[in-house]
């Protein structure tokens, strides 16, 4: 159906599975349970080696919370981005009002021409369509959005909206909650050509005792989230089915 497909992942065996299963690219991330925050320059150069016809793409985001960042920050993600050695980078920075920082211009000249996704930070902005304006004349080759709300599926008429508005200048890519069971009905109740899903699954882990140093969010008796290998493959079976 020509629909491109991403997997956010944080360990180089999620980058294995998503490339063994045919996703076209992944977002690279360290601490999911965060929101995602920039990958280790060892993982980044392991996922690359492992990545196969899999494309890589590194989240650039120095910490959790907003995406107002001060300019030492700023600096730090100018070399992240530098020595992020892969195929692309995603990243988003917000000002005070609301709307995309002058700063992000700096994230896209530090990628010396790679393709740069905006984030997320779009659904937190005081408005997607000026942001998304401002995206395309910055040059971000596309934008990840579950349409500000929890789910692809409930902001799906604002991802249509801006599809409309992106045309053929950017592409305009789903994620929140995204899986095999609803990919289809995503994919024709916004428009989207590109779909993004983190697919994971608790791992259990050993017993530790009194003291659990557990992942966030991870349920009682597992320790850390990993790509859900089962749910991958049947996201890409129906897309490529």
């Amino acid at each position: 159906m020509g629909v491109r497909v991403e997997i956010s992942v944080e360990s180089v065996d999620g980058v294995r599975i998503a490339s063994m299963h045919g996703a076209d690219r992944v977002e690279l991330c360290a601490s999911l349970s965060d929101g995602g925050l920039t990958p280790s320059r060892g993982l980044l150069e392991l996922a690359a080696i492992r990545s196969g016809n899999t494309e890589v793409h590194a989240l650039i985001r120095p910490r959790a919370g907003d995406f107002r960042y001060s300019k030492d920050e700023i600096s730090l993600m100018v070399r992240d981005i530098r020595a992020a050695g892969v195929d692309g980078v995603v990243v988003g920075a917000l000002g005070e009002d609301g709307l995309l920082d002058p700063a992000c211009a700096a994230l896209i000249d530090a990628a010396e021409g790679k393709p740069v996704t905006l984030h997320r930070a779009i659904d937190v902005s005081a408005s997607p369509r000026r942001v998304l304006g401002q995206a395309m004349e910055m040059g971000f080759k596309r934008v990840l959005t579950s349409g500000q709300q929890r789910s692809a599926l409930d902001g799906a008429p604002l991802i249509k909206s801006l599809v409309a508005q992106a045309g053929d200048a950017i592409q305009v890519m789903a994620c929140g909650g995204v899986r095999a069971a609803n990919v289809l009905e995503v994919i024709a109740a916004t428009g989207v050509s590109d779909v993004h899903a983190g697919v994971r699954a608790p791992v259990r882990g050993a017993s530790s005792g009194t003291v659990s140093f557990a992942g966030v969010g991870v349920p009682d008796g597992f320790d850390h989230f990993e790509t859900d290998a089962d749910g991958v493959a049947a996201l890409m079976s129906v897309i490529r089915g």
